[in-house]
């Protein structure tokens, strides 16, 4: 064994063997922008999981399901804009749970419930809802591309075009929820009677129209109470919370005529607006005269 002295490591071999080991980057998206595409393929799910409760017969639960995914459509873009996660692929992928969701599901969940007694017939009223539905939402797609390029007028920003897809489906299962309710109290004559063919056609014909319509109705993304109506509009919300917590499907059969009684409204307001836009702008462009001299 040799007695002689270690010859020094090369410094940059003692600077590779003391470097401090640094975590790898992995390129792609943050969770956080992922999150509304998240819920957007939950609202999907549970239209697909109400398609298949109603073909079990289970018609409270293929309900909820829709119920469920409107509060998720509700929620999706909402945290789209709050963590600015955006996208031309969210907007596209929320339409087309939306189709699932409130086109397809509905106008099948209510041809098993009802349409279907009356034999291949039945099926014409639902089919043309599931149509409107999607013709609306392609509208909406289309719109938005438009507004890149045209933007809307200020006072259009707080108005649909039409009735949305979530509004559309909670209205169509009007004789659903109603007769869920109906016969929850024994009512059993009367639940018969919103369950008839006849009427559960009527109504998704006349909604599908809506839904295809020009309608204004109020998206009420910006919507400004009156500080006189803050205390009623409270107390109402107090009321219905607790008629939906005790008689849930009542408060869902009463939320789409109150939808439907809105309409009126929406529209009067919506003219009373672009009135008021046109005064406006009429009174700027409209030339001043010279003031003669004395």
């Amino acid at each position: 064994m040799s007695d002689a002295p270690k010859r020094p490591q090369p410094l940059h071999r003692l600077r590779r063997r003391f470097r401090p080991r640094t975590r790898p980057r992995f390129e792609g998206l943050s969770f956080n922008r992922l999150i509304p595409n998240i819920m957007t393929m939950l609202g999907l799910c549970a239209g697909l999981v109400a398609i298949r409760f109603a073909i079990d017969g289970r018609w409270a639960p293929a309900a909820v399901m829709i119920v469920v995914a409107g509060v998720i459509d509700g929620l999706d873009g909402r945290l789209a804009r709050l963590l600015k996660a955006t996208s031309r692929f969210g907007a596209e992928f929320d339409s087309l749970a939306d189709f699932l969701s409130f086109g397809v599901a509905p106008a099948l969940v209510l041809y098993l419930w009802s349409m279907q007694t009356v034999g291949p017939l039945g099926f014409v009223p639902c089919l043309l809802f599931a149509v409107c539905s999607s013709l609306r939402l392609a509208r909406f797609n289309a719109a938005l591309d438009i507004g890149l390029e045209k933007p809307k007028p200020a006072y259009a920003y707080n108005f649909f075009t039409g009735v949305p897809a979530p509004a559309g489906a909670g209205c169509a299962l009007f004789p659903l929820f109603a007769g869920l309710a109906l016969g929850e109290w024994g009512w059993e004559g009367f639940a018969g009677a919103v369950r008839h063919p006849v009427l559960v056609g009527t109504v998704l014909v006349v909604v599908g129209g809506l839904m295809v319509s020009t309608l204004p109705t109020w998206s009420f993304k910006n919507f400004k109470v009156p500080r006189n109506a803050v205390l009623p509009l409270l107390l109402g919300v107090g009321c219905y919370v607790a008629l939906l917590v005790a008689e849930p499907w009542a408060a869902l059969a009463a939320a789409g005529i109150i939808y439907l009684g809105m309409l009126p409204f929406s529209t009067r307001s919506y003219l009373t607006l672009k009135r008021e836009a046109e005064a406006l702008i009429e009174q700027v462009a409209e030339p001043v005269a010279p003031a003669r001299a004395p």
